[in-house]
């Protein structure tokens, strides 16, 4: 067996042992931070990558609706994601942070053979298995019709009769691309208050999950973060059997 043989099966048994390859796609660089530390707190061993287009918030905000432009672009950016060989793997998943943008995503899905994850299907999962009262809060505004929309599908297509009511925090993703935290943060935990009849709140967007510890001794009712939820169910498909953490 020649040297390159002997290292390219000792790559492919390292990358084995280090998790599946997971592809994050971001249309937000806030989206970026929050994704990976959900990673390393619900599934370290994974290998992901980013692919992150900060274009495409600016043009829906611009646009005001997705177009079959901005769907063939989701297209491209998964084709590319889905191709990226690693060290003797291929691209095991792909989880879209972009939570504005669920059509699209969902266009991709029939189309590539490994698992397409929109951001917020898991905690919408969640949040439905908790109570029919179902709070959003957005601070990119585009998101609040997308994410009502994709959480009454999921409902109907359950058979379950929800309410949803959504939230924006208005300034709060200026004051977080302004380098705010703090200011993003109050914005968020003073929108979500305003849910307090809903049975559950859900922090709609990944870039909103550093703001969940602040929200939760603010209301009587469990507030999900989407970022950890979403790695949980990808992990469940994506990871091998008997795998370890």
């Amino acid at each position: 067996m020649t040297a390159d043989r002997i290292a390219d099966r000792t790559a492919a048994r390292t990358a084995a042992a280090q998790g599946p390859r997971i592809a994050l796609i971001h249309a937000l660089e806030e989206s970026v931070g929050p994704a990976r530390a959900a990673f390393k707190a619900h599934w370290p061993a994974a290998r992901i990558f980013d692919l992150l287009d900060t274009s495409l918030a600016v043009d829906l905000a611009e646009a005001g609706r997705l177009d079959q432009a901005m769907m063939d672009r989701f297209r491209t950016l998964a084709d590319y994601a889905a191709d990226t060989a690693g060290a003797g793997a291929r691209t095991a998943g792909i989880l879209f942070t972009c939570s504005a943008f669920a059509p699209a995503i969902d266009a991709v899905k029939p189309h590539l053979p490994i698992p397409v994850f929109r951001p917020n299907e898991a905690a919408f999962e969640a949040a439905m298995a908790i109570g029919g009262r179902i709070g959003i809060v957005v601070s990119f505004g585009p998101s609040a019709e997308s994410l009502r929309t994709e959480l009454l599908a999921m409902a109907a297509a359950a058979g379950r009769r929800i309410e949803v009511t959504v939230a924006i925090a208005d300034g709060a993703m200026a004051a977080l691309k302004g380098g705010d935290g703090d200011g993003h943060d109050e914005r968020v935990s003073r929108t979500a208050g305003l849910l307090q009849d809903c049975d559950v709140v859900v922090l709609g967007q990944f870039s909103m999950a550093r703001a969940q510890a602040r929200i939760q001794p603010l209301l009587s009712v469990p507030v999900l973060t989407t970022p950890g939820a979403a790695v949980e169910a990808l992990r469940r498909l994506t990871e091998p059997a008997g795998s370890a953490s």
